[in-house]
């Protein structure tokens, strides 16, 4: 178990009542939350997010499901790894799923739920596992290129390009996860929420992987992850033959309608649900929305 987790939970145990799991990855703590029994349901967040995204999915389907969530390293109450001891590229991020998966050695199919960047990290290794999909689900991600020729939000490329912008902005000013509290919901959240979701950045150290996170989408051919992101893109049509769900926020600044709609191209029959009334933190906004929308897929599937 973690000795020294990143910041204190104990404030946040009502809201997220769940029981840590940990994971040694190379000397690193690995987080995961294993609650239920049953048919396991992976959860995969974004950036910068940790698992407490999933906590009303969870607590809805564990008590029928296994429900598997991890927290990619650096984030929520996995270790906080420093630029010399990790990669924290799209290929390091795949390859720790694929070793809790390994470790947990699960016998039947897996179903998949996916947020943000967790959405990439979930394809990655998806493709590498098909004959252990069950299902998946799509929530405000992408699989695939900026479509239409998009290029990165402005705030993502400030990020992404201006690097004497982004380090004091980021690390010292914790802009990135501070301006989703504004941004990525589209109701107001309740204040013990907004602090659980950045409690996990509470430092310049601690906030490393949502710089990262940014820094490692791919734009050029040389990029570090430009190479996996575009395997994904010319694959994703070998999910064909797996169920999937599309749940998506319509008011979403950075996972817009085009992406919606490129998702709708490429997998023309899946059943999507376009949320009127949230954002790109749509567990946020229509938790309960989500979770029927969710239940009502795997009973059918």
């Amino acid at each position: 178990m973690n000795r020294n987790p990143p910041f204190d939970i104990s404030p946040f145990r009502e809201l997220y009542p769940f029981k840590s799991n940990y994971l040694d990855i190379d000397g690193l703590q690995y987080h995961y939350l294993d609650e239920g029994e049953g048919e396991p349901v992976l959860m995969l967040h974004g950036n910068p997010t940790w698992s407490f995204y999933y906590r009303a999915l969870v607590q809805g389907l564990s008590p029928s499901m296994r429900c598997i969530v991890p927290d990619h390293m650096g984030c929520g109450l996995s270790d906080r790894p420093g630029a010399k001891d990790y990669g924290f590229h799209l290929e390091d991020r795949a390859n720790d799923l694929q070793c809790l998966l390994d470790h947990l050695a699960l016998s039947e199919k897996v179903s998949l739920i996916v947020h943000d960047w967790g959405g990439m990290i979930g394809m990655v290794w998806a493709l590498r596992n098909l004959e252990k999909i069950r299902r998946i689900v799509i929530l405000n991600t992408a699989g695939f290129f900026p479509p239409a020729a998009k290029g990165l939000p402005l705030r993502l490329w400030l990020i992404r390009h201006l690097r004497f912008f982004a380090v004091p902005a980021v690390l010292f000013g914790n802009v990135f996860a501070r301006a989703a509290l504004v941004m990525a919901p589209r109701k107001r959240l309740a204040p013990d929420v907004k602090a659980a979701l950045v409690a996990p950045y509470n430092s310049m150290h601690n906030r490393l992987a949502t710089l990262k996170f940014v820094q490692d989408i791919p734009v050029h051919p040389k990029d570090p992850s430009y190479a996996t992101v575009k395997s994904v893109d010319e694959n994703l049509h070998r999910l064909s033959s797996v169920p999937m769900l599309i749940g998506w926020g319509k008011h979403d600044f950075v996972f817009d309608l085009d992406y919606y709609n490129e998702w709708r191209r490429r997998f023309p029959i899946v059943p999507a649900h376009l949320l009127e009334k949230a954002g790109h933190y749509l567990l946020e906004d229509e938790p309960d929305k989500v979770l029927e929308l969710v239940r009502e897929f795997f009973e059918t599937t």
